[in-house]
């Protein structure tokens, strides 16, 4: 089954007119304060949103998960919350603590790992069908609040920055499938690997060379990154953004320097979330770098890993 940008707008609007908490958190949005500034190619404007702390302050310990009933589970979501099925394996739902004026949560039917492998071909197709929406995929310990299921999300693409950026970027190729083609980024606050897909499929073959080429961090069961999908003229981009850690050194609400930021694809994808004031206020270019140079690769590991791919 086929999804269109128009059904997931009508599917909100419904939502927000019949969920009383979803339509005060979206009303929100209109309040939340918003700045930005320059970090080379890429555009990051940083987000004021108070309601997001449940995201940015989720305990992911397997302790804490095994003590929580998912709240991603069919039998678990608010009874008020319905959803569109796509294909066999999936729902589109919105996602009712909005940072994207139209905000999308899409998990798996099963209560299975939150794991990217085999699983781009579907992630390129949502993004075709989708045209209005990139859609974002956060690792595990890469911003994910439920790693213990595996799910999508997107927003509407005008509001995310990456697009543009990397329009800037000079492309290095790294192999090709067919007419598809995977890139490394030059220039960008963090190291970014670019698969330009004319087909999910082809877009799949390179992933999967990609992915067999990036490093598995000891006690993870797979790379580190996110990923942001969206349509362009040709076919559909992939960013693929390796990670090599969770959250900054500086991660925390207690002593000096502290700052509540979980970033997750939202983040790398150009738009910072902090639900907390004083974070809002203190984070600049540099306290921006200092995030991208500390969770994500350095140019020498990028070029490791594209020299890598076969």
């Amino acid at each position: 089954m086929s999804v269109t940008s128009s059904q997931i707008n009508k599917l909100l609007a419904e939502q927000i007119d019949e969920w009383p908490q979803a339509a005060g958190n979206y009303a929100a949005l209109a309040n939340v304060k918003v700045k930005s500034f320059g970090v080379g190619p890429l555009t990051l404007k940083v987000q004021f949103n108070p309601a997001r702390i449940v995201s940015s302050a989720a305990k992911v310990d397997a302790k804490s998960l095994a003590e929580r009933k998912c709240f991603l589970c069919h039998d678990n979501r608010p009874a008020v919350q319905r959803g569109i099925d796509w294909g066999e394996r999936y729902t589109i739902l919105i996602n009712p603590f909005p940072i994207f004026p139209r905000h999308l949560t899409i998990p798996d039917k099963s209560h299975t790992l939150q794991l990217i492998k085999g699983r781009i071909a579907d992630m390129l197709t949502l993004a075709g069908e989708l045209d209005e929406y990139t859609i974002f995929y956060n690792g595990p310990r890469c911003g994910a609040s439920a790693p213990d299921h595996m799910h999508f999300q997107a927003g509407n693409s005008d509001f995310l920055t990456i697009a543009p950026a990397l329009e800037s970027c000079e492309m290095q190729e790294v192999a090709a499938e067919g007419e598809a083609r995977l890139y490394l980024a030059a220039g960008m606050p963090m190291g970014v690997f670019v698969i330009d897909a004319d087909t999910p499929e082809r877009g799949q073959m390179l992933f999967d060379r990609l992915y067999a080429a990036m490093p598995i961090p000891e006690g993870e069961a797979e790379p580190m990154m996110n990923l942001l999908a969206y349509s362009t003229p040709i076919g559909v981009r992939l960013a693929v953004i390796p990670r090599k850690r969770h959250r900054p050194s500086f991660y925390g609400t207690e002593g000096p320097g502290t700052m509540l930021i979980s970033p997750a694809s939202v983040d790398m994808g150009g738009v910072f979330i902090t639900p907390l004031e004083k974070d809002f206020d203190s984070l600049d270019i540099n306290i921006a770098t200092k995030i991208f140079d500390e969770l994500c690769l350095s140019p020498d590991e990028m070029a490791t890993i594209a020299a890598a791919v076969k």
